[in-house]
């Protein structure tokens, strides 16, 4: 399944999922966004992390993401982004 339409499915239940692991404001970039994305493509997010929030958050996040949507996904904050590309796709990412 593409990421996007996976995404499209059960978009409340990523943003409730997010709320969980102590992230806000899910979005969503790459080629999932542009409407590129294949069977096989991961579903690539950006999020911003609340105060105390750990890898193991970001992680768990990510675990429960792949097993909801049934496609590969990469949650990332802004600072996990490489600093070239950063502002590009902190600006491109649209909320879910």
């Amino acid at each position: 399944m593409r990421p996007s339409l996976a995404l499209s499915q059960h978009r409340e239940a990523v943003c409730l999922a997010a709320a969980r692991y102590r992230v806000v404001n899910p979005r969503v970039f790459g080629s999932a966004l542009h409407g590129n994305d294949a069977d096989g493509s991961d579903l690539d997010l950006l999020v911003d992390p609340l105060p105390g929030a750990t890898l193991f958050d970001l992680g768990g996040l990510q675990d429960e993401l792949q097993a909801l949507l049934g496609v590969p996904v990469d949650v990332l904050t802004p600072k996990d982004l490489p600093a070239k590309f950063r502002d590009i796709v902190v600006h491109e990412a649209r909320p879910i």
